[in-house]
């Protein structure tokens, strides 16, 4: 074959490439790999409801059993990259599965403070726009976490990755 004969697309190839490309997209969504929200087991004694308002806000659903997601979240593939991240958050830090342990806070107050969380991408094109949270919020929220947390094992609370 030389390697300078021409491609030639016809309506068939590109029709046929369509079709695969449409049944294989139907396909995907029939794997059944989705984020679930177990039942609240226990959240920690917030410190006030202003912390746990900006909380849900803010953390909820990656951080809780509690995940709420737009109808187009839930399409293969995104919606597997969003269960691992929700699955990731979850280990990470988890408002709805506390149990009282009487040891130190975790690391999810320092984790707001430096603006790691929540994390820049979550609010990109205005989605999750709640989640958007002012200097004040961010201070006030990491406060209410360490004052919240404090004796309280949610998970490890190194918020870098969920």
């Amino acid at each position: 074959m030389p390697f300078g004969r021409q491609l030639r697309i016809t309506r068939r190839g590109v029709l046929l490439t369509l079709l695969v490309l449409v049944v294989g997209f139907g396909l995907i969504q029939l794997v059944p790999y989705r984020y679930d929200n177990p039942p609240v087991k226990q959240e920690p004694a917030w410190d006030s409801p202003r912390t746990r308002a900006l909380a849900v806000r803010a953390c909820f659903d990656c951080h809780s059993n509690e995940t709420k997601t737009y109808a187009w979240e839930d399409i293969a593939p995104l919606s597997w990259w969003i269960t691992n991240h929700v699955k990731e958050g979850r280990k990470r830090l988890n408002f709805s599965e506390c149990t009282r342990t009487g040891r130190g806070e975790n690391d999810a107050a320092e984790t707001v403070r430096n603006g790691r969380m929540p994390p820049g991408y979550y609010t990109w094109f205005g989605l999750h726009s709640n989640a958007e949270l002012t200097a004040k919020e961010k201070a006030d929220l990491a406060a209410g976490l360490a004052a919240t947390l404090r004796g309280w094992d949610c998970g490890s609370g190194e918020g870098g990755g969920g």
